[in-house]
């Protein structure tokens, strides 16, 4: 095989000469392919099994794989007052009203909790 010619002073090779082909168009890709492919298949087949005995024996590590795949900037709207009308807020208020009471007046009466003391005015 010929070397290519290269400028005697510089070194370099002269145009139209590159030193080497490299590699086969698409080897690269077709390696990639193949393994996502072969990936895919060991996950059908094990990928269930490998969750549940990760969950089970690095929970932090389950943990850490559920928080990455999640959308960043996941926008969770926990104060559900904002669409409920006036009556909704009464209602709402008079029922935590009434599954706190019987605990505010179990401590009142003992004189040491929340219920003991002068209400403060403010």
């Amino acid at each position: 095989m010929d070397k290519p010619a290269k400028d005697d002073k510089t070194g370099r090779f002269l145009a139209g000469n590159s030193g080497n082909g490299g590699r086969p168009k698409g080897a690269r890709s077709k390696l990639g392919e193949a393994f996502i492919e072969d990936m895919l298949a060991d996950w059908e087949a094990n990928g269930p099994a490998a969750i549940t005995r990760v969950r089970a024996e690095k929970p932090d590590a389950y943990l850490k794989v559920v928080a990455s795949i999640l959308p960043k900037d996941l926008n969770v709207n926990i104060n559900q007052t904002d669409t409920m009308t006036d009556e909704q807020l009464i209602e709402r208020i008079r029922s935590l009203d009434a599954a706190i009471r019987p605990f505010l007046d179990a401590e009142g009466a003992s004189g040491t909790g929340v219920g003991s003391g002068p209400a403060t005015a403010h």
